[in-house]
């Protein structure tokens, strides 16, 4: 019964959340001070009458109550509406950029999380030292710098090239067109094209893990079990990685699921500056006009996926933690 109890609680929070999200995406994006018909139609003549019309044909005269109802319909039923631009469902069209995403953000979110943890954990078990010093240094400052700035900086060293450097990765895409897209030579293409975004994307995020990680373990260090733990004659390392670690994952366990939410939303700016088919790179492209079913409906996908991952993320501190469980 208690874990029933707390299933029901988290899903009853899950589903409210979503609720909320629904409002806040149609608000958002409805309050925008843009004319979509207008920028649809930009550079060409029209009139007035035929600007009434396609406001008629795209549902934007309705009042704003009876458009929201409709965006709640097409959410539940699964397509999302239907994008301005591109004439197809938004379900259609998630689906056929999600690929890519998944691709860039799980490489660099597998690479942060080993890299983070390692150097966090390391950091903080030997916390004033020279390696940790460098070591918070430098991942704050990569934290700080903005991340469409981080990627131009590396597009123009690594692809256009400075000076006597010349580029030696491509410039942007995902594949070459010029190469066949089958076989061992397109994956050896792709992978090329992933290491300038991925690296871009690992060099911002993994110092959230390194922070998280070096506090956890700079607590769990003056606590007695580990005491006892070199009481009876373990080695240093054992002490951190057999006793330490555990109890310090705890609060990384959060950051993990929460960063695995946000794989399907990807990064807006690493794939616009890299022009990355993503998800990302479709949002960017919607805004441009704003299309709204389109921007609407990404904005919900990306919020489900991590309204799920933080209810899997409270589901496993049941697991994990025993305070929970005595709750």
């Amino acid at each position: 019964m208690p874990w029933a109890r707390y299933l029901a609680g988290k899903l009853a929070a899950a589903v409210v959340s979503f609720a909320v999200t629904l409002v806040i995406g149609f608000v958002l994006f409805n309050m925008m001070p843009s004319d979509p018909v207008r920028t649809m139609t930009r550079g060409r003549p029209v009139s007035e009458s035929q600007l009434a019309h396609l406001r008629v044909q795209l549902g934007l005269d309705k009042p704003l109550w009876l458009r929201f109802l409709d965006f709640v319909n097409d959410t539940l039923h699964g397509h999302l509406g239907y994008s301005w631009e591109y004439q197809r469902s938004v379900a259609s069209l998630t689906l056929s950029h999600i690929g890519p995403t998944l691709l860039l953000m799980g490489t660099s979110f597998a690479i942060s999380v080993v890299i983070g943890l390692w150097l966090g954990q390391r950091s903080g078990w030997r916390a004033g030292s020279v390696f940790d010093r460098i070591t918070s240094s430098t991942s704050l400052t990569l934290w700080s710098v903005p991340t469409f700035w981080l990627g131009m900086i590396l597009l123009m060293v690594c692809s256009v090239g400075i000076g006597p450097i010349h580029g030696f990765l491509p410039a942007g895409g995902m594949s070459d067109p010029s190469l066949p897209q089958t076989g061992f030579t397109h994956y050896v293409d792709v992978a090329r094209h992933l290491v300038l975004p991925a690296l871009t994307m690992v060099l911002v995020t993994y110092a959230q893990y390194v922070t998280i990680m070096r506090s956890s373990i700079i607590e769990e260090k003056g606590s007695p079990y580990l005491l006892t733990a070199r009481a009876k004659g373990l080695r240093d390392a054992h002490v951190r990685r057999g006793h330490a670690l555990p109890n310090a994952m705890l609060p990384s366990v959060t950051m993990i699921f929460m960063h695995l939410g946000m794989l399907i939303s990807g990064a807006v700016t690493v794939e616009a500056v890299y022009s990355w088919p993503g998800l990302g790179d479709l949002t960017y492209e919607a805004l441009k006009i704003p299309d709204l079913p389109l921007l609407q409906g990404t904005f919900i996908v990306f919020s489900a996926s991590v309204i799920i991952m933080n209810l899997l993320a409270d589901l496993a501190y049941r697991f994990l933690d025993p305070r929970v469980r005595a709750q």
